[in-house]
């Protein structure tokens, strides 16, 4: 049957011709009047104009071109390898990675940035990288495994850099900048030097095409010749270097490396050589776009905005388009479940957590360090003193971790997607989003202020998904659109702290989950939303085990998919709403701690709930412990430590995890 859409090329070149004319918008009067020899040929230095056309404005744009190839091209292998449509090269970690590379090398090895800041943030991806096959390695490097593994370094490496900022911000408050993803170019140089790398990646991908186009038959595969381990290492592998030189050269540029393969795919490219054509090409021409029109907007304002923040703020609502006229075609299986044995006694389980977490409240409320800095227990009239602030930010902390967890569990299990976490739904950068805006237009903004602006931006992206709700089919479909909004609002965030305006600075110590300022009102009423999220989320057991069997199936047992699929995302977006306001938008619990319950047996229904709640109230409880008193006098922000503290713990548990799939 003949496709209704016209060919991708079409599209392609429909792009292409906005590009094109947007282009010579910008560059078409200063060509004009220096001369296309000029343009093209070393320029006089008497010649100011000759110079900033050939020497920085040329180099820009043949950078955007060469960027856009590499990401398109690395997203779209990322997706079809792993078989998800939420898969990028962030998935990966690469570009934190890349991130924390650079910040490192700031601080204690400056002379590397001088010798090659290329090689240094490479080696930081590239780094990255060989920790997520390691962590993948015992579980035959599946998709799910990847990707899970992927997340969680890259959430580590980005706490890092988030704790050398708050501790060294006079020396990397920059480096928002280069966060942001910049283009600005001095000389042809660093085109010169990424461009034969990008060449080389594209043609070893291209060559891996007919192993690829195969790839997606799964065990039956390797009946044909193909060895799937060693090619997805491989693919992974050259889509990771795609990133790693991109970033290195510009920054960070993530966005396109998730829309121009979803737009590509949306618009009619289905099989493999046309999708690896078309998405390269898609994201090309897709930061071009952007680019020539951020310069045609600095030339008139004078405001120098970061491309690859921008990139979001204008590719966002272009995917969400393409999302709700041509969602099914985006979605693909993700394969690769882990095998995990259900404990026999899960409410021993339970039992043990919650005795374990009863006990670390304890030590948090109890022991503390001196004057002296020397560990002490304390009790009587000091403790007393030390209560109303001990007491509070605890009881806080717990709960939001225990909200967290519960909002990661219903993701999870809802979608079938072991990617879901509360952070995916946008609310998170929500939140952090409507603060930010209260700092700006409050004088002196109290508390209470922002509190109403972090519940106003959660509301507003919750009415804008419930408003989507009605025309998508699939859990997968709502959380593409959820990271799409949360990218569109990290994106607004990123360009306000690349500002550097210290009232935007102010607001990184609470986006890195500090409890310092909680209350005591606060805490009682995180308490109570915990308590009664975790008596609520009961009503959804059912309709979380038909939903399991597939829509038909719950259908036919009496469930209506619809609405309770609008009332589970719902409450895990309110639950994440409330968390957010307490300990920031570092929603790590949520995605470690339901992995965490099912790693420990806890499997099945209210079991897996409840384990989840109670490891994500622990983590939380011994993060605020940590956090107050590792690096006395001074305080480090629960959430962070939070994140810290859970990489390397749930890293342990899903190696363990393997090693027992594969001793069966």
């Amino acid at each position: 049957m003949k496709s209704l859409y016209p060919h991708p090329l079409f599209w392609a070149g429909l792009f292409s011709c906005v590009a094109l004319a947007i282009t010579a918008l910008n560059l078409g009067p200063m060509i004009s009047i220096i001369g296309w020899r000029a343009a093209f040929s070393a320029p006089s230095p008497n010649d100011s104009l000759a110079v900033l056309v050939h020497y920085s404005l040329l180099p820009r744009l043949a950078m955007a071109c060469v960027c856009g190839f590499a990401l398109g091209l690395s997203g779209m292998l990322l997706q079809h390898v792993l078989r998800n449509p939420l898969a990028s090269p962030s998935t990966l970690g690469v570009e934190a990675g890349a991130q924390l590379a650079l910040a490192m090398a700031m601080l204690w090895f400056p002379a590397l940035l001088g010798w090659s800041r290329d090689a240094t943030t490479a080696l930081g991806g590239f780094a990255a990288l060989a920790l997520v096959f390691a962590a993948a390695w015992r579980l035959k490097f599946q998709p799910v495994a990847i990707i899970l593994s992927g997340l969680v370094i890259g959430l580590y490496c980005t706490a890092i850099v988030t704790l050398l900022t708050l501790m060294n911000d006079h020396y990397l408050s920059g480096l928002f900048i280069w966060g942001g993803g910049s283009l600005n170019q001095n000389d042809w140089r660093q085109v010169q030097g990424l461009f034969p790398k990008v060449v080389a990646c594209s043609f070893l991908a291209f060559m891996l095409a007919r192993q690829l186009s195969v790839l997606t038959l799964g065990d039956t595969a390797q009946s044909l010749g193909i060895k799937l381990q060693f090619t997805r290492v491989c693919v992974l592998f050259v889509a990771v270097a795609l990133t790693a030189f991109t970033v290195s050269a510009v920054g960070v540029i993530g966005f396109l490396g998730l829309a121009a393969p979803a737009i590509a795919r949306a618009l009619g490219a289905r099989r493999i050589k046309s999708r690896m054509m078309v998405s390269p090409l898609i994201g090309s021409l897709l930061l071009v776009i952007i680019d020539q029109v951020l310069q045609i907007y600095a030339a008139k304002t004078s405001v120098h905005l970061p491309t690859g923040a921008i990139t979001a703020l204008i590719g966002v609502p272009v995917l969400l388009i393409v999302i709700l006229r041509r969602g099914r075609s985006m979605l693909t299986a993700a394969e690769g479940k882990v095998a995990i044995t259900a404990s026999r006694l899960p409410m021993r389980v339970i039992a043990s957590i919650a005795l374990l977490l009863l006990v670390v409240a304890s030590i948090a409320v109890f022991v503390g360090r001196d004057v002296g800095g020397a560990w002490i227990s304390q009790s009587g009239a000091t403790l007393g003193s030390l209560l109303p602030w001990r007491g509070p930010r605890l009881v806080a902390a717990m709960s939001a971790g225990l909200m967290l967890a519960l909002a990661g569990s219903l993701l999870q299990r809802l979608t079938g997607n072991s990617m879901a976490s509360p952070e995916v739904l946008g609310v998170s950068a929500a939140t952090a989003f409507g603060q930010l805006c209260v700092l700006f237009l409050v004088a002196e903004p109290t508390y209470g202020h922002r509190v109403f602006g972090g519940f106003s931006g959660a509301a507003i992206v919750l009415t804008v998904l419930f408003a989507m709700s009605r025309k998508v089919h699939s859990g997968n479909q709502f959380l593409i659109i959820g990271v799409s909004l949360g990218a569109l609002l990290s994106a607004l965030i990123s360009v306000i702290l690349a500002s550097g305006d210290p009232r935007a600075l102010s607001l990184i110590s609470w986006m890195a989950g500090s409890t310092y300022g909680i209350s005591r009102q606060i805490a009682w009423i995180s308490l109570a939303f915990a308590v009664s999220g975790l008596a609520a989320v009961t009503l959804f057991l059912r309709p979380l085990q038909q939903f399991s069997l597939g829509d038909i199936s719950a259908h036919s047992h009496g469930v209506d998919v619809a609405k309770f699929r609008v009332m589970i995302l719902g409450f895990a977006a309110l639950l994440t709403a409330i968390a957010t306001l307490v300990v920031g938008p570092l929603s790590f619990v949520g995605l470690m701690a339901p992995h965490m319950a099912q790693r420990l047996g806890l499997t099945r229904g209210l079991a897996h709930l409840l384990g989840s709640a109670l490891l994500g109230a622990l983590l939380m409880a011994i993060a605020d412990f940590i956090g107050r008193t590792i690096y006395f006098p001074w305080q480090l922000p629960t959430g962070l430590v939070a994140t810290l503290l859970g990489g390397p713990v749930f890293a342990l548990l899903l190696i363990r995890t393997g090693r027992r799939s594969m001793q069966h």
